[in-house]
């Protein structure tokens, strides 16, 4: 990872990587707390604080990555807190990977393996994805493809809208209907055309469900006009996001 290019005193990016250790020190005992007690309120209360700090502060030190990382991350502790008794992921874990990714983003030469969630078992045998996302930002398709994978759904990522264009066009479907996390910008192609040449060429194959951090409403009715399913505004939690994937999906 290339260093921060911020304008930030190396001085000062210096003591901002220290107060960050500690800040994964923190989020890792709150992972460790969770661990015990998933429900924990003041333990998911401390999680989300640290979490909004990370967000507050990585873009102007030069890491946007780990700003928008914790921007859904945060989304996702305010509905824990919000629901607490309501345990349906791993919290430690997810609240554990995050304080890794943390550390990775900060310091690129500190290397954490964090823990991949258990896989559920499933009776389907298709190996067709039931969900697709097609994001151009790394993080946040990381967090979705964690919160997947830990549902235990099959799924696939692409971040090119040409190359997810083409990989669509070409997937045997088997006559079910995946659906698409189709974001609005992406390279190569963006994800208004990318529906548009599906609609054309394979009409009915897919479900697509817009996000973007575009809330105007023409841009909504624009999808929805369109036949979407949805258009989802970012960041939206992890938790209220697989909880629509449920819903879609039949789960």
């Amino acid at each position: 990872m290339p260093p921060p290019d911020a304008g930030v005193p190396p001085e000062l990016l210096a003591e901002y990587r220290r107060a960050v250790a500690l800040q994964v020190k923190a989020l890792e005992a709150c992972a460790g707390r969770l661990d015990r007690n998933p429900s924990d309120r003041d333990a998911l209360a401390e999680f989300r604080r640290e979490v909004h700090k990370v967000r507050g502060s990585a873009g102007s030190y030069g890491f946007p990555e780990a700003s928008e990382l914790a921007a859904g991350m945060e989304e996702t502790a305010k509905d824990w807190l919000g629901h607490a008794e309501e345990v349906r992921m791993d919290r430690g874990g997810m609240a554990r990977w995050f304080a890794h990714r943390l550390a990775e983003f900060i310091e690129p030469d500190r290397k954490v393996d964090a823990a991949a969630p258990a896989r559920r078992a499933t009776a389907a045998t298709s190996t067709v994805p039931e969900v697709i996302c097609v994001e151009d930002d790394h993080s946040l398709a990381e967090l979705l493809a964690y919160g997947l994978e830990s549902r235990g759904y099959r799924y696939a990522t692409y971040q090119n809208g040409a190359e997810a264009l083409e990989a669509l066009l070409a997937l045997d479907t088997a006559g079910r209907r995946p659906l698409i996390l189709l974001d609005v910008d992406l390279p190569g192609l963006d994800g208004f055309s990318l529906f548009q040449r599906l609609e054309r060429e394979r009409p009915g194959a897919y479900r697509v469900v817009f996000t973007s951090v575009h809330s105007q409403e023409d841009e909504q009715m624009r999808a929805l006009e369109a036949g979407a399913l949805d258009y989802l505004v970012k960041p939206i939690s992890l938790r209220v996001m697989l909880e629509k994937i449920r819903r879609w999906t039949g789960r």
